[in-house]
Formats: structure tokens, C-alpha cells, sequence
């Protein structure tokens, strides 16, 4: 006698795979809200110490919660964000060492970066780093105090760029993050201090780009070191209380 095995219904096997779900139109990406959580930082939007609870997160960006886990953990590689068991997640932070150890790592990498912006850098590059400064000077004038902090960790940014070094560039935009981390936390506290910082970093920015612009890369990037260093003696180890921000408001869709 012949047993006969039924072959599979393949209709029944494919209706019990999970189909993936497409991704709908207009939908942010893990890029996306990444960038959007990176800007709120460099904006001073962000304040250390923030609770990023998931459920917020998710229904500001539109998306599910496992959406945004994954963006959670990027940013925590970083050391942007701090991933805590059975707490959650929240913006990084920083003590005082991690403060001292980046200003450090700066120190060491951007003056290379500037020498690398020289040799590869072209006019438009130049100019680019002029408007960046001019723009930064008017954001000052008008008491916008944070996008004029943008602006200066842009100005960074751009000659880590133009320089071609995809690998320091990259280390650099971190470093740029979480020195906006500490800025917050350990800016000087009245608000004239930090007028007057900010417009040194200006004057001191105009300084880099003539060495620049005279293709003098050694002046450069004694000038670059110079400004880190005036930059990390500012800091007054203290941190500010600031009232937790809205994650709807700040960073939902537009």
C-alpha cells in the first residue's frame, strides 16, 4: 500500500509569513530623525539630562516605537545619548572629564583638519567659511544666541569637510555634538559672559580664515589650537538647572 503525503497548500504557507510593511509616503527616516534629534542638540534645544521616553518620541516623528530605538542606540554609541537599563534613555551628561577629554581629542584632530582644508580647500570653500562667519555675526547682533552657536560648530564642521578626511570628519561631528553637551552644562552662566565668548569666537574665526586664505597652513593651525583652548578655559565646571523641553514641539514634523 502507497501512502501518499500531501504536498503544502501554498496559499495557507504564505498567508502565515509576516509580510513586510512598506514604508508610507512622507515617513521619516532612522537619517531622518537622527538629524533632527543631532540639530536640536547643536541648537541648544536638547538640554542634558532630557528623558527621551520612546512613546513621545515615536508620535513626534510620526513613526513606532521600534522605529526609534534603533536611532536611540546610534546616538548612544556616539555618547550623545545614555541608555540606562530599566530608565530609559536621555541626552547625554557630560562630567567634567568628558569635558577635558574632548576639548583634548579637538585639540588634536582639527589643527590637522585645517592643514588638510588648506591643501584641498577651493575658493568657493573659503567663501563658504566667510558666510558661515557673517551669518554667525548676525544671529549674534539679533540675541538668536543659538543659532549662533550652530553656526560656530558649523564653521568647524565645514573645514572637516572640505578637508577630505572622511574618517577625522566623521569623529569630529561627534566630538562637535557633544561639545554642545558641554557648552550647554558648563557654559559661563550670565548671559553678558556668554555674549562676549561667543563674539570672541567670531573675531577669532575672521583670524583662522586669513591664515587660510594666505594658504598658511602652519599659522592656521596654530591659530585653530589658539581657539580651542580660549574655548575649553571658558568653561566653568557648574551645571545650569533647565526645565525639561516638549520632544513634541521641537522635534515633530512639519
Amino acid at each position: 500500500m502507497t501512502t501518499t503525503i500531501p504536498r503544502p497548500r501554498r496559499a495557507r504557507a504564505a498567508a502565515a509569513e509576516p509580510t513586510a510593511q512598506p514604508e508610507a509616503p512622507g515617513q521619516l527616516s532612522d537619517n531622518d530623525m537622527y538629524d533632527r534629534m543631532v540639530s536640536a542638540i547643536l541648537d541648544h534645544r536638547l538640554p542634558p539630562g532630557t528623558k527621551l521616553v520612546e512613546d513621545k518620541l515615536a508620535a513626534a516623528f510620526g513613526v513606532s516605537r521600534t522605529r526609534v530605538r534603533p536611532v536611540l542606540v546610534r546616538l548612544a554609541n556616539e555618547q550623545v545619548v545614555t541608555l540606562t537599563p530599566n530608565r530609559g534613555a536621555s541626552i547625554a551628561q557630560p562630567t567634567p572629564q568628558e569635558a577635558l577629554e574632548v576639548f583634548e581629542a579637538r585639540r588634536l584632530l582639527e589643527p590637522r583638519l585645517v592643514e588638510l582644508f588648506i591643501a584641498n580647500a577651493t575658493d568657493a570653500d573659503i567663501a563658504a567659511l566667510r558666510t558661515c562667519i557673517d551669518d554667525e555675526e548676525a544671529a549674534r547682533a539679533s540675541g538668536d544666541m543659538r543659532r549662533a552657536i550652530r553656526l560656530s560648530g558649523d564653521f568647524h564642521l565645514h573645514i572637516a569637510q572640505a578637508a577630505g578626511h572622511q574618517t577625522l570628519g566623521r569623529i569630529l561631528r561627534e566630538l562637535v555634538s557633544r561639545t554642545s553637551l558641554i557648552l550647554m552644562t558648563y557654559s559661563p552662566s550670565h548671559a553678558q559672559t556668554r555674549e562676549e565668548a561667543t563674539a570672541c569666537g567670531c573675531r577669532e574665526h575672521r583670524a583662522l580664515i586669513d591664515a587660510i586664505r594666505l594658504r598658511d597652513a602652519k599659522e592656521a593651525a596654530r591659530r585653530m589650537l589658539d581657539h580651542l583652548v580660549r574655548i575649553e578655559s571658558q568653561l566653568e565646571f557648574t551645571p545650569p538647572a533647565a526645565d525639561a523641553p516638549d520632544l513634541t514641539q521641537l522635534l515633530g514634523r512639519v
